[in-house]
């Protein structure tokens, strides 16, 4: 698999379209940092580590719902293996005029565009949602 969180992504995506109450994908430190930075934001219910029937570790998702319909109303990849997208403290791309968050991974970890603002710093802009 050449990009895991784009998969992760994808994954979430096509559960919420069909109506899934959860979701698994294969366990991975930064899954789990995305999954943290969603599931403050809002848009998980929450996540768990689990082991798959082969041993695998895996990551089961709970997928948050509001009458009926997803909270995620939009899920995109912005930095992808073939181009990879940076951006300084004050240039991270807004959604949505503040509505929805980009998920920047920094030094300092991986946030939202808005706490790298207030920390000051910059990196790779992993994905937006809305």
């Amino acid at each position: 698999m050449n990009d895991p969180i784009g998969d992760m992504l994808t994954r979430i995506r096509n559960s919420q379209m069909r109506g899934k109450s959860t979701v698994t994908t294969p366990a991975s430190k930064l899954r789990a940092w995305v999954l943290d930075v969603l599931a403050d934001e809002g848009y998980i219910r929450g996540y768990e580590a689990s082991v798959d029937e082969r041993g695998h570790p895996t990551l089961v998702i709970s997928l948050k719902y509001y009458d009926g319909t997803p909270v995620i109303r939009e899920l995109k990849r912005v930095s992808k293996p073939g181009r990879r997208v940076y951006a300084g403290s004050q240039d991270l791309p807004q959604v949505r005029q503040g509505l929805g968050v980009s998920i920047v991974s920094t030094p300092k970890g991986v946030m939202t565009d808005t706490s790298a603002r207030q920390a000051n710093v910059g990196g790779e802009v992993l994905c937006t949602v809305f």
